[in-house]
Order: C-alpha cells, then sequence, then structure tokens
C-alpha cells in the first residue's frame, strides 16, 4: 500500500488517466537493473527513482572524473575520485529515499553477468558494445526486456528489445567500435528519460513500447526519426538462444 508521503509525492503522475493508485503500486513494486551510472545512467536513473520505481540496482565499475561531468549530471565536482555507484546512491537517495537503491561497483563479464543480471529488467545504459552485447546475452537467456540506448556527438538513439517477440541487440550492431566516443551532455539527457519513459510503460502495462522501431533523435537538426527493426534471421544470439 502507498503512504500518505508517497500518494503526496507522486499525485501529479498518479492522476493521469489510466495510471491511478494502483499503477503507482505497480512501481512501487517493481524492479530494474541499470546498467551504466554515467551520462544514459545519470538521466534514467534520476527519473525512475523521481517516479518511484521501488528497487533499482545499479551497476558500474569506474570512479567519477572531471570528464564526465558535462553529461554524468548525477555526479558533481565534490564527488570526483569516488566509485559512481556510491555517488549515484547519495544524489538517488536525497532525490527520493522511498526507492531502495542497490549499488555495485563491478565489472560486466561472461563469468557474472546472470548474476547481477538476476530476474530483473534492464536498462542498458553502457558505453561500450562487448557489455552491451553480454547484457544482451542475458535478457536473451532469462527472458528480459532489454532497454537499449546509445548516443554519439548530436545523435541519440533507443529501441525496446523483448525475447521472444522482437529481434536482439546483436541483430542490430555487428562491429565493435573502439575509442573515445564525444557527447554533447544534453544528448544522453534527452536518450535516457525516452529510456525511464519505456520502463515505466512497461511496468504499467500501458502504451505503445519501442518494440521492433528505434527512434533516433538528432540533435543538431532538432528531429525525431523512426526507422521499423526486422530479427537478423541469421543471428547467433537470438536464434541460439531461443531454440
Amino acid at each position: 500500500m502507498l503512504t500518505q508521503e508517497e500518494l503526496s509525492r507522486y499525485r501529479r503522475q498518479v492522476i493521469i488517466p489510466g495510471w491511478g493508485a494502483a499503477g503507482q503500486e505497480k512501481l512501487k513494486k517493481a524492479r530494474v537493473l541499470v546498467a551504466g551510472a554515467g551520462g544514459l545512467g545519470s538521466a534514467v536513473l534520476s527519473y525512475l527513482v523521481a517516479a518511484g520505481v521501488g528497487r533499482i540496482r545499479v551497476i558500474d565499475n569506474d570512479r567519477v572524473e572531471l570528464s564526465n561531468l558535462n553529461r554524468q549530471v548525477i555526479h558533481s565536482a565534490s564527488s570526483i575520485g569516488q566509485p559512481k555507484v556510491m555517488s549515484a546512491f547519495d544524489r538517488l537517495s536525497a532525490i527520493n529515499p522511498c526507492v531502495a537503491v542497490e549499488p555495485i561497483m563491478a565489472t560486466i563479464g561472461e563469468n557474472n553477468v546472470l548474476d547481477l543480471v538476476g530476474d530483473n529488467p534492464i536498462v542498458d545504459a553502457m558505453d561500450n558494445l562487448p557489455a552491451r552485447l553480454l547484457l544482451n546475452r542475458a535478457a536473451l537467456s532469462r527472458n528480459l526486456p532489454l532497454f537499449h540506448g546509445a548516443v554519439y556527438g548530436f545523435e541519440g538513439r533507443v529501441t525496446t528489445i523483448l525475447p521472444r517477440r522482437t529481434g536482439c541487440l546483436a541483430c542490430l550492431y555487428q562491429g565493435v567500435v573502439a575509442g573515445e566516443v564525444p557527447v554533447l551532455g544534453a544528448v544522453p539527457g534527452v536518450i535516457g528519460c525516452i529510456q525511464a519513459t519505456e520502463v515505466i510503460k512497461y511496468v504499467l502495462g500501458m502504451g505503445e513500447l519501442l518494440a521492433d522501431r528505434m527512434l533516433i533523435y538528432d540533435g543538431l537538426n532538432s528531429t525525431f526519426t523512426e526507422v521499423k527493426l526486422r530479427k537478423n534471421p541469421a543471428c547467433k544470439e537470438c536464434c541460439a538462444t531461443l531454440s
């Protein structure tokens, strides 16, 4: 049941048609894994916590650096040198103490990805393709939704992967792009907010998810473009996992 404090805190979203107290209780009972506490993770985590998603596990293996602060707004200058998950925990706890945030400082790898994921819906807020593909494999193995976001310069893209229904991340990305990725800080804010919205819609069962669709944001030209996605029949990941 929702407390009076929670009813007051979430009042402006509870009055959305189709949401109500029952929807807020669904959010309170929900669990989500956010992989990455950087630029995308800053927006995703902030808005999932503000919305009242009950339990959030956040995983990151880095410490806060000065060069992070143009986009990773969950951290501050006083956080430099701290593990990102602990800096995130402090900020998120201040935003909404009603939410249980579980910080895990770890590197996602072949040997631990399933343990880290558990049975939680997965938000991909990573900055490297190998880790993303490990999360993709875990999502397929556990039949969990994967909310994918990526950014490059002024551009961002987001899609929602539903195993056994849509294609997977390996259907989309084949090669590994190495090197430092240029990012305008506002772009992961835009994409992370869309990811958070997708998670909330999934939990509540409201609206249409970005399944089999990729939304591409072009910040330079202020446009959104939708691209239809198809499962790759030769994809080794989703075909092998779901066969």
